[in-house]
């Protein structure tokens, strides 16, 4: 691929507009500015070469700029995976799927790295996630949404296999509040509620990743509100994965017994130490830790 547009190299046309700018810089000196524009109108004349050169040159220079990013992106993409040699370029495909065998997270290390098989069935779910704290709920989803990017963007994923369709990723992860907006942490988890309905109906290939909705308000709500936000997805076939601490949300599955599935992360006491393997399972959990947790800075449930 050459750089060139109307035979003149883009180096070329890039100086051009270099001395163009310079030109404009000559008007900051007032008294120098004022001699110039009084004897050669000169903010005339610099306006008159600029629009020259953007009629003549920016078509060329912004060609050759977004080529220049298309190979920046590749040549990024190819050290990842020539750092990478263990991970493996993905299989598009059309239809619907999503397949993977040992998907890991990209940015923990190699021997700290906790790789998890997942898979969609034939047909739209939604997969409740729950568990223990610090159990792995919310490093899996960001797990499998970094690697559903990097297939996408053409790149290898961190995984022994992966296979998947073409989806339009929406994420509800780490909605803060807004001082500088006015905007509370329950009207922010709104207004991305709002918009991942939005493009639910514009998309139907929308694949959704929620960890721990609805934060900013009451428990009784938050169920309500979750249930709700639930039983859309499942009603227009959206697939997704959906973490939460909510049990009750797991047991929609009687509800729903072919659209929603239930997985968990789970730990061990061993000796009133907490044990964690970071593997997906399946079923709703039935271990917890919180009341360990607030006991190990002060805080007995006793």
């Amino acid at each position: 691929l050459q750089l060139f547009t109307s035979k003149i190299p883009v180096s070329k046309e890039i100086k051009t507009l270099s001395k163009v700018i310079q030109k404009f810089d000559a008007r900051l000196n007032l008294i120098v500015g004022g001699f110039l524009n009084g004897l050669f109108l000169w903010d005339l004349q610099c306006c008159i070469s600029l629009d020259k050169w953007y009629q003549s040159s920016s078509k060329d220079v912004i060609s050759a700029l977004n080529h220049l990013g298309d190979f920046e992106e590749i040549i990024s993409l190819a050290t990842l995976a020539y750092n990478q040699p263990a991970w493996v370029f993905p299989s598009i495909d059309e239809g619907f799927q999503l397949s993977g065998t040992e998907i890991g997270h990209p940015l923990i290390a190699v021997e700290r790295r906790v790789n998890n098989d997942f898979y969609l069935e034939a047909k739209p779910t939604v997969d409740i996630v729950t568990g223990s704290n610090m159990a792995g709920k919310s490093t899996f989803l960001r797990t499998l949404g970094i690697n559903m990017v990097l297939a996408y963007a053409g790149g290898p994923v961190c995984a022994r296999s992966l296979q998947l369709s073409v989806f339009s990723i929406n994420t509800y992860m780490r909605i803060k509040d807004s001082l500088n907006e006015s905007t509370s942490t329950f009207k922010a988890e709104l207004n991305r509620l709002k918009m991942i309905l939005k493009n639910i109906e514009q998309d139907k290939n929308t694949f959704v990743l929620i960890d721990e909705m609805l934060r900013g308000t009451n428990s009784k709500d938050k169920y309500l509100g979750s249930k709700v936000f639930v039983e859309k997805l499942i009603a227009e076939k959206t697939p997704g994965l959906f973490a939460t601490h909510d049990l009750q949300l797991a047991d929609l599955k009687e509800d729903h017994p072919t659209t929603l599935r239930n997985f968990h992360f789970d730990i061990q006491i061993i000796n009133g130490e907490m044990e964690f393997d970071y593997k997906l399972k399946q079923g709703p959990c039935s271990t917890f830790n919180a009341a360990i947790l607030l006991k190990q800075i002060g805080l007995s449930l006793d």
